[in-house]
């Protein structure tokens, strides 16, 4: 159910719709956009706003949400990076248990690295073809 919301919330004009909308235009109950909403918020996938003047919140989605979901993700896996860190520290570099950790670690640090490039580049283009 969180897809179908994120879909419809993605496709609307304004990036944003109601309960009683995603509930309509999905033909879903109110319990089921709520759980939707609900996992979708958690996972910083979408926002909630109240309407002014209203007790009505509406769910948006955000132009930069792929660009903040892949800097949330980045903040893990720094604490990965020092969980294995300690780990290769306590378990000893030449162990077989070390040498594990060592090269999860070294997995990350090369995805980490990437992604930084990646997200850079993306910022550029971003800008240049949308303003």
């Amino acid at each position: 159910m969180p897809s179908r919301v994120f879909g419809a919330l993605l496709a609307s004009d304004t990036g944003a719709l109601t309960s009683a909308e995603l509930g309509d235009q999905l033909r879903i109950s109110p319990a089921a956009v709520s759980g939707a909403v609900r996992y979708l918020a958690q996972v910083h996938m979408v926002s909630r706003e109240r309407e002014p003047g209203s007790r009505r919140e509406r769910y948006r989605v955000h132009s930069d949400q792929w660009y903040e979901a892949l800097t949330n993700r980045e903040a893990i896996i720094k604490r990965w990076e020092n969980a294995l860190r300690d780990g290769v520290a306590s378990l000893g570099a030449d162990t077989p248990a070390g040498r594990r950790l060592a090269e999860t670690l070294a997995f990350f640090e090369f995805i980490e690295r990437d992604v930084a490039e990646m997200m850079e580049r993306w910022r550029a283009y971003r800008e240049e073809r949308f303003g």
